[in-house]
């Protein structure tokens, strides 16, 4: 990825240009110390001169109003506010007509911008003062006041906050009085710019230090550039949280999230005083020192899978290898290139007005939607579905959906989820709700919609899963693993990777813990993960090979053992004799532990039994064989599903049956006394076997009766063990006879 850079010969501004700012993703206006107003069209390179301000304002900081989705025709929509060395700060419109001039500050006003909503301002000046204003420009508050000039400021993403410079430290302060501030020393020199991305949540600042630095909303530093020849006069965020730029004197930089430099161009600026990105994020506009407006486009994006490499080389023009064949095709479209994404075997590409969908088998013949409002800011895809998010003002989202699928939304501590094709709640659309914010969510890629499952990393870097179908039970949400990164599900299968703390571990059959949580130890592959440094990303996950992005920007490649891939295709499909045949081959405990994971699952017991051995716990191959000498089909479900440890759907199976004494003894075997009596009481019967049993586990233990409906029914009753016995024996009996008689009854429907 890189920079084309347009420079025109000469400038079209006097003196140096303070500010720019982005109307649409085609047009521009800058304002300079000329006192001059101008709009670019970058479709037909004109630029016109707007208006021509008093001699006694100097242009210093520009915003645009935020517009807001359903209002066709709002004036307000089509203006901005402009901050100058007098103390004011001007609201005007799109045709350059001043529609008010507020007193704002004594001394310059150094910095204005517009929260989300456009409903309030926020001002920054000489005087140290950081002001609240509401959208007509009447002052609502002051919020701070500091000891040395404010030279910039940017709303947190919910507009609820404020992130300012103090000379060498940085400020969070929340608009609701007597709320908690947080502070921190960030540069060692002043702070010049900061930005704060309402989609990711980061911070950036840039300072006369020379260096440029990347923070968490908590002010925890994430990322700290090398010292640059030259202070850094600009930063910015591009709108979808993925870029930011980088400007300084003869210096434009490109950079990832994370920190790492894509790109470095030296053009002829002087210093780059501001920096601002188009709509669409494909473009930037900078304000320069020498009287120009430099003009930047991101080209030669490349996008990977399998053994196609895409990558765009001009603005509406993709190139598209083989490297099988080293085949090579072009895609040209009729408009720019926004976004794009290759997976599952189709290249999805948005354009400013209008969607591609290709199959890599041809390329000639693609699905073409058009996208009528609002910018694509994220496309996302799955084997049987693809997303588009288009983000629209007031942040609500049209969606362009392909088949049937489910589709999952994260909200701070809460997971919705929705049915891609019809956009309606699964169940009561609340999926679960955590203790601590979640940071990053997952969901698998193949299998039903009720046996798909959901992986999350919260605020404490704990990695949980949960199953789509268990809405709102919170012991269904289960603790994987701690110290968790970054992770990703494989796109071929359900295989789970992470890195975690030093290690790089994968979880082949995840949904372990809702099986035998015992063996999960026993179905990771673990490797050391020191080589990937600090702060490494893991990219993609494609069949047995995982992408690992390290903190400077390199790629590392990790191949991980074909077999388990093999083992869940096998079981997909209900060939456990070759899965059996493939763990004998392999000879991998791994393997052997998967299976029997999958085998308890899927009710195979007779596999479960085999793969059990191989790892050699006995105590559960004798329990398989004990389940396999019950009477009835029931009972045998019940303890399978007790095997797994869901005891309350193994209870409701009995009860349902009308297999009561069953019921009550499973609570019997587990302790579960309380339990045990209210159903030997609720039915009325073996009430007395309770009692017999809860004696017995008294007097092994030296314990006397202390519970109080123990002690009640217990009053009076004499225990005789032989009519007890007696009475478990007719249970038993009565059983056997009803699964002979429903299997007697079965075979006489088969037969005729």
């Amino acid at each position: 990825m890189r920079l084309k850079i347009s420079l025109l010969k000469e400038p079209k501004h006097q003196e140096l240009v303070s500010c720019v700012g982005w109307t649409t993703a085609e047009e521009l206006y800058s304002c300079s110390d000329d006192h001059q107003i101008v709009k670019w069209n970058l479709l037909t390179s004109e630029t016109n001169q707007i208006v021509k301000l008093p001699d006694d304002i100097y242009p210093i900081d520009l915003h645009w109003f935020p517009k807001s989705l359903g209002i066709k025709k709002q004036t307000q929509a089509e203006s901005f506010v402009l901050t100058s060395s007098d103390g004011k700060f001007h609201l005007i419109s799109k045709l350059g007509r001043v529609e008010k001039s507020v007193e704002a500050h004594c001394g310059a006003v150094l910095a204005g911008r517009w929260n989300y909503e456009g409903t309030a301002l926020v001002t920054v000046g000489e005087d140290g003062q950081i002001k609240i204003w509401s959208k007509t420009g009447m002052l609502r508050s002051t919020l701070a006041q500091q000891g040395t000039p404010v030279y910039s400021v940017a709303w947190g993403p919910d507009s609820e906050k404020v992130l300012y410079t103090a000379g060498k430290q940085l400020i969070i302060k929340p608009l609701q009085p007597n709320a908690k501030i947080l502070q921190w020393k960030a540069h060692d020199g002043i702070i010049l710019k900061v930005d704060w991305n309402s989609v990711n949540d980061l911070i950036l600042s840039a300072g006369e230090d020379c260096k440029y630095k990347v923070w968490d909303s908590y002010g925890r530093l994430l990322y700290s550039s090398q010292p640059h020849e030259h202070p850094i006069t600009s930063v910015a965020w591009a709108p979808d949280g993925e870029l930011f730029a980088v400007g300084s004197f003869h210096t434009l930089r490109l950079c990832d999230k994370t920190g790492w430099s894509y790109a470095l161009e030296k053009p002829n600026t002087g210093s780059i005083f501001n920096i601002a990105w188009s709509i669409d994020g494909t473009q930037i506009a900078g304000a320069c020192g020498n009287g120009h407006v430099v003009f930047a486009h991101v080209v030669e994006q490349r996008w990977e899978w399998k053994n196609f490499q895409i990558t765009l080389t001009k603005r509406r023009t993709m190139q598209v290898r083989n490297v099988l064949n080293d085949a090579v095709d072009l895609l040209e479209f009729r408009d720019r290139v926004i976004k794009a994404s290759l997976n599952y075997a189709h290249l999805v590409v948005s354009t400013s007005l209008q969607c591609y969908v290709f199959s890599t088998k041809n390329w000639n013949t693609p699905l073409i939607f058009d996208l009528k409002e609002g910018t694509v800011s994220l496309i996302l895809q799955a084997e049987s579905l693809m997303r588009i998010m288009i983000i629209l003002p007031k942040f609500t989202n049209k969606n362009a959906n392909i088949k049937h699928h489910v589709m999952l939304y994260l909200f701070f501590q809460v997971i919705f989820l929705f049915e891609a094709s019809t956009g309606k709640p699964l169940g009561d659309g609340k999926l679960l709700s955590h203790k601590n914010e979640i940071l990053e969510i997952a969901l698998d890629q193949k299998g039903l919609t009720n046996d798909r499952k959901i992986a999350f990393i919260d605020k404490n870097r704990d990695l949980y899963i949960t199953s789509v179908k268990r809405f709102g039970k919170e012991e269904q949400i289960i603790k994987l693993g701690t110290m968790v990164h970054t992770l990703a599900w494989c796109d071929t299968c359900n295989i789970l990777c992470g890195l975690q703390d030093t290690r790089f571990t994968v979880w082949y059959y995840p949904n372990t813990v809702y099986v035998d949580r015992d063996i999960l130890p026993k179905t990771l592959y673990e490797r050391d993960a020191s080589e990937f440094n600090k702060n490494p990303h893991i990219v993609s996950f494609v069949g047995n090979q995982v992408t690992i992005r390290r903190a400077d920007g390199s790629l590392v490649h990790i191949s991980i053992s074909p077999y388990p891939a093999i083992l869940h295709e096998y079981v997909s499909s209900s060939k456990w004799e070759d899965a059996v045949r493939l763990c004998r081959f392999v000879k991998e405990q791994t393997m052997w532990a998967c299976l029997a994971a999958m085998a308890v699952a899927n009710r195979d017991m007779t596999t479960a039994e085999i793969a059990y051995a191989a790892i050699g716990e006995i105590d559960k191959v004798q329990y398989i064989n004990s389940i396999k000498d019950l009477p009835s089909k029931e009972s045998k479900m019940a303890h399978i599903l007790m095997f797994s440890g869901n005891i309350q759907e193994a209870e409701i199976i009995l009860l349902q049956a009308g297999l009561i004494y069953q019921a009550i003894q499973i609570n019997i075997n587990l302790y579960n006394w309380e339990r045990a009596l209210e159903l030997a009481v609720k039915y009325k019967t073996h009430v007395d076997t309770v009692l017999a049993y809860r004696q017995k586990f008294l007097e092994t233990f030296g314990k006397q009766e202390t519970n109080k409906r123990y002690l009640q029914y217990g009053e009076g009753l004499q225990i005789d063990w032989e009519k007890i016995k007696a009475k478990i024996e007719m249970e038993i009996t009565k059983e056997r006879e009803r699964s002979s008689s429903s299997l007697s009854s079965k075979n006489m429907g088969l037969k005729h």
